[in-house]
């Protein structure tokens, strides 16, 4: 987590109701909207990077169109 010192400030404009729900949830759990806000986006970009990871390990996989996996239900009597 960043120090005062060495946060950046930035104007962020939210759906009023979020802002509620932030304010109430900082409320409850003696914590800074920042700090949630902060928690969030942390946990956002940790998700982008193992879909990366994930992507990344199923490179060499072959492609399978939607249409041919329709077919192979088809075929299989699963549709």
């Amino acid at each position: 987590m960043a120090t005062t010192s060495q946060a950046k400030r930035a104007t962020v404009y939210l759906d009023p109701m979020l802002h509620r729900a932030l304010k109430i949830k900082a409320l409850e759990t003696s914590r800074s909207i920042s700090d949630l806000i902060n928690e969030s986006v942390r946990h956002s970009l940790e998700e982008d990077r193992l879909d990366l990871a994930a992507f990344e390990e199923r490179v060499a996989e072959s492609v399978v169109s939607f249409e041919e996996v329709l077919k192979e239900l088809k075929q299989h009597g699963r549709i």
